[in-house]
């Protein structure tokens, strides 16, 4: 027998490559075959970097004012390449005004987007032909204005990031730098282009640094900050010329946040683009609008922000009633229980059970037979809440109460998490058991996952030095590859191995004399820890121990990047928790500038009459090794050639000592985080050396077979202070670290697919709400909603095959209470016609009251009405969906129970609440219609129910949402009846109300 060769397409390797992702074997044999993907990538680059390199002598020669021009020569080479389907996009937009409110509008809409994505894809293409001379304009400006000039490796950094992809560079590799290449090519097409940061502060410095660039070259570049006063608070323009009485804000002039937007370049933090996108979703006119479509962003610090945050919606919500009192009763009750005896915790999966011993003291106390009986299901929730805070919850690890207020600490940067709330009761549960004040439960106004939002943009691209062991995350979730960009200089850091030992005790002492001595040398040492308490346990050590050091508290993003910015000082100690200084390069020999600007301000110098373009200028020369002072003779220049001088001497004493020294205390749960430690030292080929002190007590180790590991080292003999290296024990933590990834993955996605179901129902609603704000006029749309519900409203009356079966005398009170019927109408008009000839004529009728209300107001005066109306009803009909879907969401696991998938159960229960939902928004328009009167204008707030709106997020916040059921005397024709039956309003006694209601026509809410 003889077998047929089978020749293996590219396609199905790459499948290969999806399945084969952490089994070094097959992926060996995958590359062997293939090609390393990564330096294939890396390979599509080099030709034009030395395209880029050949342009450089040429662009060298040109005068500032021929570079500037060159950006509308690329600009207009754009517009002429799409023009023809420019005017395609203008003809089918004029077809689709025209077909309005007929069956042609939705292909005509099919159409237009058609054409824009050809226009995108053209786009692309011809950005893609004018990169080299574009990468070469801005590293010519680069060189002029901020005295740098991008790397090779940047050049093909850079390229990632404008293909749409991942660009992993590692530590001081120059990002910030980086991104002004792809930022201006994009920003070239007008439609905007978004650097999107995790803190304010880095947003703000990093468009101070690369704002020179961008001014040179005619493009406008802004800056979006988070502003409890309002957005249009914290929205500047990049502008040299301003003068700022505030050093800090230095050429940022302030602007409305719709001018910040409407800018070529815009910084921002991931919480502010994503506010302001909800925020838009919410507004009663287009120019309240502030977002242009989103088009093109670069994430900054991707794994930060699309991963570790990611398991988060952002939330605007406004309170919605006063706690129970079950919050304080039960966080009273679970501190008389006791561990194991009354309750179980399974570290594991941080989750907390009664026993049957636990159950029984909590009836006791509450007086009641059985615990779980459906009399008294509201408790349940209160009980586990506060079980939970009890016992898995930790003050100065999990959260800290300052100015009797609980705040989350973030489990992975170690911020304070000022404005977040934990959801669904917990934050009430912890405040309860704190002892301070219980805030009021909320109820959601607007939300969205991160997922959700950054997969809008038409193309999406990241930065970080951390993002290869979680590619394929990036790959599933966000369609992003990783491609590693190689460094400026080899890597010569030495990663000495763990040192583990049995106790945290003897932990803690190995690591204060490790630091000990390094600070004895003159060595700079970065201590990185996991939690707040352990940052203050190693700092009374080494108070004891006499030596001084920073601890950065993670309180001001500011102050924490000047204090990492010095953390190369010789002799220094900086401890961290969990950041390590991220967005700030760490210098060896400390930051001249920084330094510098610190001595000024010491000094009474006054920064902002410092010319900027001078500061650079003279940095620039002693880059160079010049002497600044005799170009610019001022006493600022002196004092930063001095620190210049002393920062260079240091930096040739901390090398000759072997380089920054990180030392971490424990290891996180991803490798990530260690990975970002370990990245702040050897940067640009600088020495450097790490090492990790673990114990088995340490948390990771504890959950993961630490106990296993600990007995077999008290089998051998090992002492308590003896440390050990062995593979074993690092193949254990590998182990314990990539479960622990895989287990955050899980989470991640399974919020992302319960939030794809209200994705769908979201884009619907937003959707719509744009339309009524865009189109001139919904009188089509109105006209059918009134023919739907009416025609609605007579089948639930005329149901039966017999007209003695039908109730019209009941019908005609019903249709009453949604307009006056004509006072010459008798139900006798309705004898002997079929079903759908009453349907005609109720509908007829409606028409007509309808008419003569555009009539009596005018036709300007309705159509400004009907969308006020139809906006008030999409918007809180829309909130009380929104609460509804998270009720649902609560319980829905119990369907497991039946074999039913809860995922699968929350799609057709959802699908079928969206629905009704329709029905209710339709309902509610129809009846508000015929109320409008001239001396009562429609109320335009798009939350009548909610007070004191609010996000769920402070700079750096990644905060859950709260859910409550409803509240106050309406009711909707989904909520359950007044009467107690159980079944759903509509069902029961609706149709008995609304004849009760005949002559007491609705007032518009």
């Amino acid at each position: 027998m003889t077998l047929s060769p089978r020749v293996i397409e590219y396609k199905d390797l790459n499948g290969l490559y999806a399945q084969v992702k952490g089994k070094p074997m097959i992926k060996k044999f995958y590359h062997a075959i293939v090609g390393d993907p990564n330096e294939k990538v890396l390979k599509r680059c080099r030709p034009v970097v030395e395209q880029i390199n050949a342009l450089e002598r040429e662009f060298e020669a040109k005068s500032d004012a021929e570079l500037r021009a060159m950006t509308e020569t690329f600009r207009q080479r754009i517009r002429t390449a799409i023009a023809p389907l420019q005017e395609q996009l203008a003809a089918a937009e004029q077809e689709y005004l025209a077909v309005l409110g007929t069956d042609e509008q939705r292909f005509a809409r099919i159409e237009i987007d058609r054409i824009k994505r050809e226009i995108l894809k053209l786009e692309d293409e011809q950005l893609d032909e004018i990169l080299p001379e574009a990468f070469a304009a801005v590293r010519e400006a680069s060189k002029r204005t901020i005295g740098l000039r991008h790397y090779d490796v940047q050049l093909i950094g850079g390229m990632v990031l404008n293909s749409g992809s991942i660009a992993e560079m590692k530590t001081g590799e120059g990002k910030t730098l980086v991104a002004t290449l792809p930022l201006y090519l994009n920003s070239l097409s007008g439609r905007g282009a978004h650097l999107v940061t995790p803190n304010d502060y880095l947003s703000k410095v990093g468009l101070q640094l690369m704002g020179p660039i961008y001014h040179l070259l005619g493009v406008s570049a802004a800056v979006i900050q988070n502003s409890a006063a309002g957005p249009d608070k914290g929205s500047f323009l990049y502008d040299p010329e301003f003068p700022s009485a505030d050093d800090r804000f230095q050429a940022l002039r302030p602007i409305p946040r719709r001018e910040a937007y409407l800018a070529d370049i815009t910084y921002g933090t991931n919480n502010e683009f994503g506010f302001d996108y909800l925020r838009d979703n919410m507004v009663q006119s287009l120019e309240q609008l502030t977002q242009r479509d989103l088009h093109y962003a670069i994430v900054d610090e991707v794994d930060n922000i699309l991963i570790d945050e990611a398991r988060t919606p952002l939330i605007i919500s406004g309170e919605a009633r006063e706690s129970s009192n079950y919050y304080v009763e039960f966080a009273a009750m679970v501190r008389t229980l006791h561990p194991e005896q009354d309750y179980v915790v399974n570290d594991k999966e941080r989750v907390v059970t009664l026993t049957e011993a636990g159950i029984a003291r909590i009836e006791q106390r509450l007086g009641i037979e059985n615990l779980y009986s459906p009399e008294h299901f509201e408790m349940i929730p209160y009980l586990d809440n506060a079980l939970r805070a009890h016992a898995l919850f930790s003050r100065d690890r999990d959260y800290i109460v300052r100015n009797n207020e609980v705040i989350i600490v973030d489990e992975f940067t170690g911020r304070l998490m000022e404005g977040r709330r934990y959801s669904e009761g917990l934050h009430q549960a912890i405040e309860a058991k704190e002892g301070v004040k219980v805030q009021k439960e909320s109820m959601t106004l607007a939300t969205i996952t991160f997922q959700n939002f950054f997969r809008m943009y038409d193309k999406l691209a990241g930065m970080t030095g951390t993002a290869k062991t979680e590619e394929e995350e990036f790959q599933r979730i966000y369609n992003l590859d990783v491609v590693m960009a190689p460094t400026y200089k080899p890597i010569v850091r030495d990663d000495m191995p763990d040192m583990v030992y049995r106790t945290p005790e003897v932990k803690f002492k190995a690591v204060i004399e490790d630091i000990a001595a390094a600070h004895q040398r003159g060595q700079p040492v970065l201590v990185g820890t996991v939690a707040i308490e352990t940052s203050e346990l190693v700092s009374r050590m080494l108070k004891r121990a006499g030596v001084p050091h920073e601890v950065l508290n993670a309180k001001n993003h500011e102050r924490e990047a000047t204090i990492i910015a010095q953390a190369g000082r010789p002799g220094s100690v900086t401890i961290a928790t969990n950041m390590a200084g991220r967005g700030v390069d760490i210098l060896l020999g400390g930051n001249p500038e920084g330094l510098a600007r610190e001595e000024l301000r010491h000094q009474g110098i006054d920064l902002t009459e410092i010319p900027q373009h001078d500061w650079i200028a003279c940095v620039d020369m002693l880059k160079r090794g010049q002497d600044p002072t005799s170009a610019y003779p001022e006493p600022w220049t002196t004092i930063l050639k001095e620190k210049w001088e002393e920062t260079a001497r240091d930096r040739e004493m901390v090398k000759s000592l072997g380089g920054l020294y990180v030392v971490g205390t424990e290891r996180h749960e991803a490798r990530r985080i260690d990975n970002q430690l370990r990245g702040r030292s050897g940067r640009l080929g600088d020495p450097g050396a790490s090492r990790f002190y673990l114990s088995m007590g340490d948390d990771l180790m504890r959950r993961f077979g630490g106990e296993r590991i600990s007995g077999l080292m008290e089998r051998l003999g090992v002492e308590d202070d003896m440390p050990i290296e062995a593979g074993l024990v690092s193949k254990a933590i590998e182990n314990a670290q990539t479960k622990v990834e895989g287990h955050n993955f899980d989470i991640r996605k399974h919020v992302l697919q319960y939030d794809e179901v209200v994705n769908e129902q979201r884009n619907r609603i937003y959707d719509q709400r744009r339309r009524i704000l865009r189109e001139p006029s919904m009188k089509v749309s109105i006209e059918t909603m009134i023919e739907e519900e009416v025609r609605s409203l007579v089948a639930s009356f005329t149901t039966g095959n017999f007209e003695e079966e039908w109730r019209l005398d009941e019908l005609a009170p019903a249709l009453n209470g949604i307009f006056h019927l004509p006072s010459d109408f008798s139900v006798d008009q309705w004898r002997g016609m079929k079903q759908s000839e009453i349907a005609d004529h109720a509908v007829q009728m409606a028409l007509d009251v309808y008419h003569a209300k555009e009539a009596e107001l005018g036709e300007d005066v309705m159509r400004r009405a009907e969308k006020q109306i139809m906006l008030w009803a999409v918007d809180s009909r829309w909130v009380r969906h929104l609460t509804d879907l998270d009720r649902l969401r609560e319980g829905i696991g119990l369907q497991a129970l039946a074999q039913v998938d809860p995922l699968v159960a929350y799609k057709r229960e959802a699908f079928n609440m969206y629905g009704e939902l329709m029905s209710d928004i339709t309902g509610d328009i129809v009846k508000a219609i015929y109320t409008v009167q001239v001396q009562k204008p429609v109320p335009m707030a798009a939350t009548p129910i909610a007070r004191n709106i609010r996000t769920n997020r402070a700079d750096g916040g990644a905060p859950a949402q709260q859910t409550v059921r409803k509240t106050g005397p309406q009711l909707g024709r989904n909520d359950p009846c007044w009467c107690g039956s159980g079944k759903k309003y509509k069902n029961c006694h609706m149709q008995s109300d609304r004849a009760k209601a005949a002559g007491q026509p609705q007032a518009a809410r």
